[in-house]
């Protein structure tokens, strides 16, 4: 099995139907099949064997998926980092999964220049690095096919957190993004006939597994922008370049304060949104204005993408819907694993052939992150995933997301481990104590705000603390709302008690 089949395939079938499109240059699958193995067979003449580990640190391009491909192609693990990350954050993570290759752009090249060597990374691929992109297309060969991995063997590494202590990086698996882009092209009825406009990041889960993946599987185009542009978004839609959009809550809310969006979105058979939850007011709203649905879905990085599916026949709002083909979803009690009724709050918990194989380098957290044993040691419950989040099923299986287990924030379709911000707020020598959470917003979902009690005697504008945490963090980890306090709601044990800090800012607001 491997994952680069699925280019080989619709190449074969659609060799002259368009594939990439970005910013006025497109290419059809041959010619995206023929680059992704100029840059495999390039791999090879490197030294790059299958398992080994090849980077990619840029903003989206075509460039980066026919690399992409190319890594996969040849039995590379392809490392997808942000190319948000502070020169901080890019090292630790580069650290981690330790690259051969890093496929990088140029802004970010010193960023790296003391990781570099026979111990570190060996090339770097950009314009001033050790070589071209365009050099390695001329060093490949445009005939290749991809090499049979097994199932189980890891296709790429996406990372959900981690500036410091062990970073969490996921081991998706060749089976698992298979799964996942069969099931989101099954249930958004995919054809070769959509235009699937994705800015969302290729490193970020729902850019690179769900949009991306699931529309080459079914030979569609990919318009892709290098980053959110409201203005090249609406130009696209204008000119009937877009048949699926995919967007996270944000969007849709810029979306509805422009006049005309039924005329606009003639062309747009389907809406998407992932990454954050969103109102059901929106949804309203949107139907009214444009005539759509906005479809929604559940998932994570851990399961690459596609859970569950809130769909065509009959959508409900507020739902995250009901499970995708060969996907198990239970929701069992916190503390004991016991299975629970219909409408009963618990834990979200997975099971299938989409779930991670693991953490990277991470035993630890890849154990604790699965059940295992109950309590009482009479039950083994293997394989299932504890996805951290609180919800119910009702009696049809539609499921409902109440809370989060996890300590993590998700603003504007973004994961912010709040544990993060708080160890670079914790770096400010002023600071005592701290604690960031997620206060909810109608346009980002969530806003990162931080909560500081500083030392005695000393001070610290909210501002100064911003453009200390930019130095540090990437822009979305940034909290927006600073509040300097006193005092900071706690347990017996001293642990802050961050649901209190959450419920009493709502309240006085």
């Amino acid at each position: 099995m491997n994952v680069a089949t699925n280019l080989e395939v619709s190449a074969r079938y659609f060799p002259n139907h368009p594939a990439l499109s970005c910013e006025g240059k497109e290419i059809t699958y041959a010619q995206f099949n023929e680059e992704a193995n100029r840059i495999a067979t390039a791999l090879i003449k490197l030294g790059i064997k299958p398992g080994d580990h090849v980077g990619i640190c840029s903003p989206n391009s075509m460039e980066w998926l026919i690399f992409y491909y190319g890594i996969l192609k040849m039995g590379g693990v392809a490392i997808t980092l942000s190319a948000l990350l502070s020169p901080d954050e890019l090292r630790l993570l580069l650290n981690h999964s330790k690259p051969r290759i890093l496929y990088l752009f140029d802004e970010r090249l010193q960023d790296v220049e003391n990781l570099r060597g026979p111990n570190g990374v060996e090339k770097v691929i950009c314009p001033n690095g050790d070589m071209t992109f365009q050099n390695l297309l001329e060093m490949g060969s445009k005939t290749y096919r991809a090499i049979n991995r097994d199932r189980d063997d890891t296709a790429a590494v996406l990372y959900t957190g981690g500036t410091t202590g062990v970073p969490k990086g996921v081991m998706t698996t060749h089976l698992n993004i298979n799964t996942s882009a069969h099931n989101v092209a099954f249930s958004e009825r995919s054809t070769e006939n959509d235009r699937a406009l994705c800015f969302l990041p290729f490193n970020h889960v729902f850019g690179q597994m769900h949009v991306t993946n699931a529309t080459i599987i079914s030979a569609g185009c990919l318009e892709i922008l290098p980053t959110f542009d409201m203005d090249k978004v609406l130009a696209l839609i204008k000119a009937g370049r877009v048949t699926k959009l995919f967007c996270v809550p944000t969007v849709y809310t810029r979306f509805l304060s422009l006049d005309n969006l039924k005329e606009l979105m003639s062309n747009v058979r389907y809406c998407f949104s992932a990454a954050a939850a969103m109102s059901a007011e929106i949804v309203k709203q949107w139907r009214e204005s444009s005539g759509l649905l906005i479809y929604e879905g559940y998932g994570m990085t851990e399961s690459a993408s596609a859970v569950t599916y809130n769909h065509f026949y009959r959508h409900v709002i507020g739902s995250i819907g009901t499970t995708v083909p060969g996907v198990e979803v239970e929701i069992r009690d916190i503390s004991t694993g016991e299975l629970l009724p219909a409408r009963a709050e618990g834990e979200i918990c997975i099971r299938g052939n989409n779930i991670m194989k693991g953490y990277l380098y991470n035993p630890e957290a890849t154990h604790e992150a699965f059940w295992h044993l109950n309590p009482d040691k009479k039950r083994l419950w293997d394989n299932w995933f504890r996805s951290g989040d609180v919800g119910y099923a009702d009696e049809e299986g539609y499921v409902f997301i109440v809370d989060r287990l996890k300590d993590m924030i998700i603003t504007g379709g973004e994961n912010v481990y709040s544990t993060e911000v708080e160890d670079a707020i914790y770096a400010k020598p002023e600071v005592q104590e701290c604690a960031v959470i997620g206060i909810p917003d109608r346009e980002w979902g969530e806003k990162v705000a931080a909560f500081i009690i500083l030392k005695p005697g000393k001070s610290v504008r909210a501002d100064e603390m911003k453009t200390f945490l930019k130095s540090r963090l990437a822009p979305f980890k940034v909290p927006k709302i600073y509040e300097f306090v006193t005092d900071l709601p706690k347990t017996g044990a001293g642990k802050i008690l961050k649901r209190a800090i959450r419920a009493e800012y709502i309240e006085k607001k």
